[in-house]
């Protein structure tokens, strides 16, 4: 259950969408990896059998075949299906080794794959989409976003930011639409110091004119865009602050 940004999500609807309307008769499975440490203690059990309930690809970590993999095989349905990664790295000795290991676990079927070289992934593909019913359709089909168009270009701006500093200011930095007159926008950017204003702005703006440009450019080329940089001290440790920001 990696944490990945609404901004990654939206990107990930707009390309099954374009997708869908190139090859209309295709199947298209979106796969959730829930993975797990080695020893599943209480606290990740009600993780652990949502993933199952949903039909999420559940993960032990790799390596040789122990007890945190019989743990999950036990709590999983017996026509499961069992992934043998990594294929590529072994000779067929080993492998069939492993699968023979594997299938003490008792589950449905087995899959050697390669993610790397692709070995296996077309028969594991039709044995998981031959197993799914399809979706719901949870929005129209001219809605490509579940948020507020300022939401999201305010979070463009703040990710468009922090891939060009880094680790310097991961938690420091904040972004709210302040004016919306289209074509012209305008984006506050709350830092907590004078020192990371600095930061943010880059020497000459060449910080702010390089993300504009890419926000214009991915958002739409047509906008005015504005960026402001706003010192509000100890924003994340004020409850109002966290409000006005919706966090």
């Amino acid at each position: 259950r990696s944490m990945v940004s609404f901004e990654e999500f939206c990107r990930l609807d707009e390309a099954v969408r374009e997708f869908q309307a190139e090859f209309p008769q295709a199947e298209i499975t979106v796969v959730v990896d829930a993975t797990f440490g080695h020893r599943i203690d209480s606290s990740e059990r009600p993780a652990f059998d949502e993933a199952q309930a949903h039909g999420e690809l559940v993960s032990p970590p790799a390596g040789a075949i122990g007890r945190g993999d019989a743990f999950i095989a036990s709590r999983l349905p017996t026509d499961s299906i069992c992934v043998v990664n990594k294929v590529d790295r072994v000779d067929r000795s080993t492998l069939a080794a492993q699968l023979a290991r594997a299938g003490v676990l008792g589950l449905g079927e087995y899959f050697p794959v390669s993610a790397v070289t692709g070995e296996g992934l077309a028969a594991l593909t039709a044995a998981v989409v031959a197993r799914l019913s399809p979706g719901p359709p949870y929005y129209p089909t001219e809605v490509v976003r579940d948020s507020p168009e300022a939401a999201f270009l305010a979070e463009l701006v703040r990710e468009r930011l922090l891939d060009r500093l880094e680790d310097e200011l991961p938690h420091a930095v904040a972004t709210r639409v302040t004016e919306w007159d289209w074509p012209r926008v305008r984006v506050e950017i709350l830092v907590e110091r004078d020192s990371q204003k600095g930061i943010v702005i880059g020497r000459g703006g060449s910080v702010l004119r390089a993300v504009g440009a890419a926000v214009r450019e991915e958002f739409d080329p047509g906008m005015y865009l504005e960026l402001f940089v706003k010192v509000d001290r100890d924003w994340q440790r004020r409850a109002e602050a966290l409000d006005r920001l919706g966090l």
